[in-house]
């Protein structure tokens, strides 16, 4: 798929930007149930990963959730290079 193009088909794309950067938990948690049949969810989440987006919510995650993800995929890199 084109860099970009998973954008067109997501549920976010005729919502508010600010739905996605919410300020508070709740907000959080609204974020997440539009992206939770989202058909785009995974692209979205690798591009916010490879582009190290720290805020808001993106492919279903909150910016804790996608730290620890990268996390556990340097520590994974770490063993498998060793």
């Amino acid at each position: 798929m084109d860099d970009g193009e998973w954008m067109d088909r997501g549920k976010c794309r005729d919502l508010p930007p600010s739905t996605f950067f919410p300020s508070d938990g709740v907000g959080v948690e609204v974020a997440r149930r539009i992206c939770a049949d989202c058909p785009v969810k995974g692209p979205c989440l690798e591009y916010a990963l490879e582009n190290r987006i720290d805020h808001g919510v993106w492919g279903g995650t909150s910016e804790r959730e996608r730290r620890r993800i990268m996390r556990r995929r340097r520590r994974e890199t770490t063993r498998s290079e060793g």
